[in-house]
């Protein structure tokens, strides 16, 4: 069985496209939380082209295993 290595999709509007900073932190839009990086980036990807016409809108994908275990190999995703 492969590693389960962590990962949180969220997203929502912006104050500014280019930061980090969410609007309203409680219109976050916390898609879910998935075993492995392919995974996560599927769930990523649609929210990210369903939101694609509203720039003020991002989805970040979290490593939650880095978080959880700084040990944990970056390159396994």
């Amino acid at each position: 069985m492969p590693q389960q290595l962590l990962h949180l999709v969220l997203g929502g509007r912006l104050k500014d496209p280019s930061g980090v900073e969410f609007e309203d932190l409680s219109k976050v839009d916390v898609v879910g939380v998935y075993p492995n990086y392919a995974e996560a980036e599927k769930a990523w990807r649609s929210k990210a082209q369903a939101t694609v016409d509203d720039a003020q809108t991002r989805y970040f994908v979290v490593h939650l295993h880095r978080l959880l275990d700084p040990a944990t190999d970056a390159s396994k995703g």
